[in-house]
């Protein structure tokens, strides 16, 4: 706060300096002694009035106790200059001490309202003035970008208010670790006043530490959403008063500065999710092309290798055994290329839902069949209830999902074993589980089984981690949901991949006559 206004309070507060109480004894005799000439020629009742109007100048100019005592000091020259007998306090007639009770009741209440009403207007032009300064640091706030210029800002506008440091501390937790190193600070930070400002939400000052070197006020920056850091105020050595006023106006700065750093986070975070849409679209569109490129010479390797076999006279068996492996290498990297563009597709959301009611009986057996040879080293035990109703699907996608979890289920077991499916239903939802004697999942990274390119405990030789983020999509195109689970919770072993549907009312088939 700046050192006239702390003067000004002081002065008509009551605390004035000696020289103003010199003053209004001097500004007392020297007003007497100009209305003495006049003594005969002016009544008495107005030589009271120009004594009144005198401690009404002296209370506007000097505050409230050197009124007080020109009120006294008028009372005593008026009696012993202009009241007979002169020169002396007896009185005649007794009808001058009601004048002088009169005349030094005026006084006092003149003086007192006046100093009153002159204390009001000062403190109103402070006000102003904060205000005014309120509104020019909003303002620079509003254009700042970074927390570094907020920060600037605050510590100068600080000490152009109080001649105070400052430390503004925005975090995310609801503490201020003791170990927390600020080397930027000129002064000492108490963590745990700052914890209790941060986690209480209110202004914390201790008196303890009021001396220079120290934070002693810790101001919660409340925003709308949360409290976003504290600001630590170090007062000067030479003004350690603060009053609740002063209180006031750092909290309404602080208000100002947490809605700014919650400006910046929502900015910052808006960008963040800008850029990975960005990046998602990006990677999307590389897969796309990537997928629509690698196809036609994968077709054209699968159809050659078909052909060697339609060769006359009939190739030797050590070349139809390459044709066969190249087929089968061809083939296989083809679903890896129809996974990339699939995944493409649904993540910038090109496939429309074609939903219809099917049975889970019909797209199990067609997911059997589309996988053929894959299977052959396995015995798929299907174990289905017989009354489990429609669900309302996208047969084709649902049917890769079954496929991509029948593949899997054979990839990671072990060899002629077999894989269970079962399908039940739990109140309204209908359960189709794939299992088998894999090596199962690492409990500490199932969550991420489910992104793509996540392999889990797969070798990753085997593919490209796309099956399951894909199957993970389409569930959750369909209102439905993908679980991964091990057989024992204790120890990973046998896989279980859980779908989760949700059942609907199948419209009414009216039979035909």
């Amino acid at each position: 706060m700046n050192d006239s206004v702390f003067q000004t309070e002081s002065n008509l507060e009551g605390g004035g300096h000696w020289r103003h109480y010199l003053a209004t004894a001097l500004i007392c005799c020297a007003s007497a002694a100009i209305m003495t000439p006049f003594i005969g020629h002016l009544d008495l009742a107005n030589i009271v009035m120009i004594f009144l109007l005198v401690v009404v100048l002296i209370s506007l100019q000097l505050g409230r106790s050197c009124a007080v005592l020109s009120a006294v000091l008028n009372v005593l020259l008026f009696d012993i200059l202009f009241v007979p007998p002169r020169f002396s306090l007896a009185v005649e007639d007794g009808q001058y001490l009601i004048t002088f009770a009169v005349m030094l009741t005026t006084a006092l209440i003149i003086g007192h309202l006046t100093a009153s009403l002159k204390k009001n207007e000062s403190l109103a032009l402070s006000r102003e003035k904060r205000t005014r300064d309120l509104y020019d640091l909003a303002s620079q706030l509003a254009g700042a970008l970074q927390v570094t210029q907020v920060q600037a800002l605050t510590q100068t506008f600080m000490a152009q208010q109080f001649g105070a440091q400052c430390l503004m501390i925005v975090t995310h937790d609801d503490f201020i670790s003791p170990e927390a190193q600020f080397p930027d600070t000129r002064f000492y930070i108490e963590p745990h006043m700052a914890t209790a400002a941060l986690h209480g939400g209110k202004t914390v000052h201790s008196s303890a530490v009021d001396k220079s070197g120290w934070a002693s006020i810790y101001i919660p920056l409340k925003a709308s959403m949360r409290n976003r850091g504290v600001l630590a105020v170090s007062l000067p050595a030479h003004s350690q008063h603060i009053s609740k006023e002063d209180i006031a106006f750092m909290d309404a700065m602080s208000a100002l500065i947490a809605v700014t750093v919650e400006r910046l986070h929502y900015v910052e975070v808006a960008k963040d999710a800008e850029l990975d849409v960005a990046q998602e679209r990006l990677r999307g569109s590389i897969l796309s092309a990537l997928s629509h490129d690698l196809r036609t010479p994968l077709t054209v390797m699968i159809g050659l290798a078909d052909s060697i076999h339609l060769i006359k006279p009939q190739a030797s068996q050590a070349t139809l055994d390459i044709a066969h492996e190249i087929h089968g290498q061809a083939k296989r990297l083809a679903n890896h290329v129809s996974n990339l563009l699939d995944l493409a597709r649904l993540n910038e959301g090109e496939i429309k839902l074609r939903k219809e009611w099917h049975s889970v009986q019909e797209i199990m057996g067609a997911s059997i069949q589309y996988l053929g040879s894959a299977l052959l080293d396995h015995k798929v035990d299907i174990q289905l209830s017989q009354d489990l109703p429609l669900i309302h699907i996208d047969a084709v996608l649902i049917e890769r999902v079954f496929s991509n979890l029948l593949e899997n289920a054979a990839k990671f077991s072990t060899k002629n074993s077999s894989i269970l499916v079962r399908g039940y239903v739990n109140g309204d939802e209908l359960m189709v589980e794939f299992q088998n004697d894999g090596p199962g999942f690492d409990p500490l990274r199932v969550d991420s089984l489910f992104l793509p390119f996540s392999r889990g405990n797969a070798n990753p030789s085997q593919g490209f981690g796309l099956g399951l983020s894909i199957c993970k999509i389409v569930m959750e195109s369909h209102g439905g949901k993908i679980q991964a689970l091990n057989l024992d919770a204790d120890q990973p072993s046998g896989a279980v991949i859980r779908l989760t549907f949700q059942s609907g009312t199948p419209p009414v088939m009216e039979l035909q006559e």
